[in-house]
């Protein structure tokens, strides 16, 4: 086969990046082009994701590979985080920028509890009792008498919008739909008859396709502005976790982690998994590329200690990734821990006073330095990460071997180090833009250079040298977890 040029754009809720992954047939090798911010605007109330500006970034990213490739572009895919969502008018166009998941509240969340009951919600779609759940964002609209969503004629969940910019192909991607909360795995469709019950219009859903298949090309006056042929469109692992997870070489019996803002620590199923362990842990069951189920544990993962970053940054002490890693390893073991999915975490603003706030409801001493603070959050994701596999082993029936880990947080060492020595168990980091390569994986099946998972994740083997980590288990490690599980039984 000839070697193939495939763009592949990751957007995650505080980034992208258009990455140029080079195939031919044996292995793939990526290249970063551009990388961009995605910052959520704040709209008097509300926070939005600014659509003209990530349809700009993307543009760029076009150029960008333009240049590298002499225009020579076999496909492009994209991915993004899930859950949000952006409203089409009867013209095709889009009515308001899309809202961000992190304004949701429980309010809406209970009050769709008097209609169909949790159990029940979980029954319908599999999916853990998230409040920013798109079935509940909309389920707010439905309340609030929203003029958007009256106007609307159509939902594309963010990936799928984005593609409609340039390919005016409207569809939405099996791997990101079981996101919403909206998914009925047996009818293997939307679940109409819950948007029924809950008041919200059925007809702005579309069709359901799947990850691997090719959808449309670049519409001729969109080509005609960057300068390229009409490029083939490939509906990808559209959710980026589905992405990450497609670009694990994981072999035997493993547990994944998609390590970013959060981290997704789940197995590979062929079925949903049921019944009261999944649903009293809340996990979710989303969908794999190759169309069975991800049973996860959505962790607050990096976004803490994002928040905590940028709080440093704006007090007047800029601090690098590396330099906190330093920090967090010279900071005394163990000295406080908290529970990452603590309610008060998930909104931005005010983290290391949060954090504060958590020990002295706990009765532990407060973090006070950035490598305390530091420590104490790496620490306690660790922690979350052995309750997770805890879990997960109980529903598999059988012993987790090993723990692949991919996306940006597998450069963080010491935690990763750190999840070995709790778990342990052997970890393997790799690949670092994991949810890029899946998605580049997935163009080169649409495009039929591929059969299948089995074979991409060869590519992947051939291509990628992981990091493993093997573990240094401690009695100080145990002693930590029993704590944890404490704090957590005290909500």
């Amino acid at each position: 086969m000839k070697s193939l040029n495939l763009l592949a754009f990751d957007l995650g809720a505080s980034n992208g990046r258009a990455m140029l992954a080079r195939f031919d047939g044996e292995r793939m090798l990526l290249r970063e082009l551009h990388r961009f911010e995605n910052p959520m605007r704040e709209d008097k109330t509300t926070h939005r994701w600014d659509a003209a500006f990530l349809t700009q970034q993307l543009k760029l990213g076009f150029s960008a590979c333009k240049a590298e490739t002499n225009g020579q572009i076999d496909c492009f895919g994209i991915d993004t985080w899930g859950v949000d969502f952006g409203l089409l008018d009867k013209k095709g166009d889009l009515i308001e920028n899309p809202r961000c998941y992190r304004d949701a509240t429980d309010e809406e969340m209970l009050a769709s509890w008097e209609i169909i009951s949790k159990r029940e919600m979980f029954e319908h779609t599999g999916i853990a009792a998230m409040n920013f759940n798109t079935v509940y964002q909309l389920f707010r609209r439905v309340r609030e008498n929203d003029p958007a969503l009256k106007q609307a004629e159509t939902l594309l969940l963010m990936p799928d919008l984005l593609g409609y910019f340039f390919t005016g192909e409207k569809k939405s991607e099996y791997t990101n739909v079981t996101t919403t909360n909206l998914y009925s795995a047996s009818a293997q469709d939307w679940d109409f008859q819950l948007m029924e019950r809950l008041g919200i219009p059925k007809g702005i859903f579309t069709q359901i396709d799947r990850a691997g298949m090719l959808r449309g090309r670049l519409l001729p006056n969109v080509a005609a502005e960057l300068g390229v042929s009409q490029i083939p469109f490939a509906a990808v692992g559209t959710h980026d976790t589905a992405s990450a997870v497609a670009a694990i070489p994981g072999e035997g019996s493993f547990a994944f982690c998609s390590s970013g803002t959060w981290s997704l620590f789940g197995i590979e199923t062929s079925e949903q998994l049921s019944g009261d362990a999944i649903y009293q842990a809340n996990f979710s069951n989303e969908g794999t590329v190759q169309g069975g189920f991800r049973p996860l544990k959505n962790i607050m993962g990096q976004w803490i200690m994002q928040e905590c970053r940028r709080e440093w940054t704006r007090q007047g002490a800029c601090y690098s990734w590396k330099e906190i890693d330093a920090l967090t390893a010279k900071a005394k073991p163990f000295a406080s821990i908290i529970d990452p999915d603590d309610a008060p975490f998930f909104s931005a603003g005010d983290m290391c006073k949060k954090i504060a706030r958590y020990c002295v409801k706990t009765g532990q001493t407060p973090p006070e330095t950035p490598g305390e603070i530091a420590r104490c959050v790496y620490e306690s994701l660790a922690l979350k990460y052995r309750w997770a596999l805890e879990w997960l082993e109980k529903m598999k029936g059988v012993r987790i071997d090993t723990l692949n880990i991919t996306g940006g947080g597998i450069g963080n060492t010491l935690l990763c180090q750190m999840t070995a020595d709790l778990l342990d168990r052997r970890v393997i980091a790799g690949p670092a833009e994991g949810s890029a390569m899946g998605n580049a994986l997935m163009q080169a099946v649409a495009l039929g250079e591929l059969r299948d998972i089995a074979e991409a994740r060869d590519v992947v083997r051939r291509s990628v040298e992981p990091v493993v980590y093997e573990p240094k288990h401690t009695q100080a490690w145990e002693d930590a977890y029993d704590r944890l599980l404490r704090y957590m039984e005290m909500k």
